[in-house]
């Protein structure tokens, strides 16, 4: 990565262009994508609108929904050894271009985990942008070395944000299209997805999912955040995380360009008191154990959604935003207990229906022949524990008290038998 891009190695995102004139005449130069984006925004978002109410949801597999992120060069040999602890079987793992030569380091890790479904995140520099035959040179060297190995490659990533490289959607697509090719004349097993816009900025999203480009997705990646929203339940223009899905999950279907398969590759919120690992200021930083809740809700909503294959927790150790302080000692957050509990609960889980009345969220699913309901609420109220109820907290802990505290932590409702329930009094 080169001046004037620099990477931070402390919140694991590029820093923000100083240099506001080269930003100016890059999006000058620019200028035309600009605009198709624009226009294209102004006659799809309205129509995908429209189609929102005949999106049909998909069944989808619980077991590989939940996906985790973690980087292969930190503490990797802990690394492998949490990821069982925490059982998920799908992870998403960032490589960066420029640092081509840490290729057989990447290799080692993904070998060590190739009992999991990875996906490789190919973060792009502006030097690949630019020199496409460079481009194409090192995804043939890592499509090679990675062969059979990766069960999807994301092409890209942040693509509506300068300081990441891309200036528009049209430099985007001729990057992607680099990985396309190859796909098409030399690596046909290979999956890729694309897009990868962050946040609830759609009019990027239209671009990349309608355009002349001959190319194709083998399915959709968002970095779905709204860490700047607060909680998931809360509305950006009109629209909660849940409206958010069906919004882009409708544009997935409706675009000649990609097969019905959305993938969150990387949501997360930053910690308080932690700069300068967190990757955003103060203000959008929650505490442990809030981010232990939102986490959870974040999850539970996109999985009753029933139209997002995976969602992605960015990430396993990381000192600004991670399940895992890395500061001083390895120190695990309330958060990788819930996300724990989470995945020993819901990785067998058959989604049946969500209510939400006031907001009192009730999530209904069928867990091993178990009615198992999970409770939140926005405001704190009360439950009766019945007898034929157990009941866990959002950490695993067996609750047995008389009346239930709903909040923001949900809870785990197993609703047994009441010939069970008297076996066992």
């Amino acid at each position: 990565m080169k001046i004037p891009f620099e990477w931070d190695n402390y919140s694991d995102q590029p820093y923000q262009i100083k240099d506001k004139n080269y930003k100016k005449r890059m999006r000058k130069k620019e200028l035309f994508s600009l605009i198709k984006t624009f226009l294209l925004a102004l006659f799809i978002l309205p129509i995908s609108l429209i189609m929102m109410p005949f999106v049909r949801r998909k069944e989808i597999n619980s077991s590989t929904f939940f996906s985790l992120g973690v980087d292969f060069q930190r503490e990797p040999k802990i690394t492998l050894e949490l990821l069982e602890e925490l059982q998920v079987e799908r992870i998403v793992i960032r490589f960066k271009l420029w640092e081509i030569e840490t290729l057989a380091e990447l290799l080692t890790f993904v070998l060590a985990s190739k009992e999991k479904k990875i996906t490789l995140k190919i973060l792009q520099d502006r030097e690949h942008i630019e020199d496409l035959a460079l481009l194409e040179k090192d995804l043939r060297t890592i499509f090679t070395a990675l062969n059979g190995l990766i069960e999807i490659y994301e092409i890209g990533s942040t693509i509506n944000r300068a300081k990441w490289g891309f200036f528009s959607v049209d430099e985007y697509s001729r990057f992607y299209q680099i990985a396309y090719n190859l796909k098409k004349l030399e690596f046909p097993d290979v999956k890729l997805i694309g897009s990868g816009v962050i946040d609830f900025e759609y009019h990027f999203t239209t671009h990349t999912l309608f355009n002349f480009f001959k190319y194709r997705y083998d399915g959709i990646a968002s970095l779905l955040y709204v860490d700047r929203r607060g909680a998931p339940e809360n509305m950006q223009m009109g629209f909660a995380l849940s409206d958010k899905i069906a919004l882009l999950s409708t544009m997935v279907w409706i675009s000649p360009k990609t097969k019905n398969i959305l993938h969150i590759t990387e949501i997360n919120w930053p910690l308080s008191n932690t700069a300068p690992y967190a990757p955003t200021s103060e203000h959008e930083c929650v505490s442990e154990d809030i981010y232990a809740d939102y986490m959870l809700r974040y999850y539970l909503l996109a999985f009753a959604s029933q139209q997002v294959d995976s969602v992605s927790w960015h990430q396993l150790i990381a000192a600004g935003y991670g399940l895992i302080d890395n500061r001083e000692t390895l120190k695990k957050r309330p958060a990788f207990y819930t996300y724990k509990n989470m995945i020993e609960h819901l990785r067998n889980a058959q989604f049946l229906r969500m209510d939400i009345i006031r907001g009192y969220y009730i999530l209904q699913c069928l867990v091993d022949n178990k009615l198992l309901q999970l409770h939140w609420s926005l405001s704190p109220t009360t439950l009766q524990n019945e007898s034929y109820f157990e009941v866990f907290s959002r950490d695993g802990e067996k609750i047995e008290k008389e009346i239930l505290e709903i909040g923001s932590s949900p809870i785990y409702i197993y609703i047994i038998d009441k010939v069970e329930a008297n076996d066992k009094k």
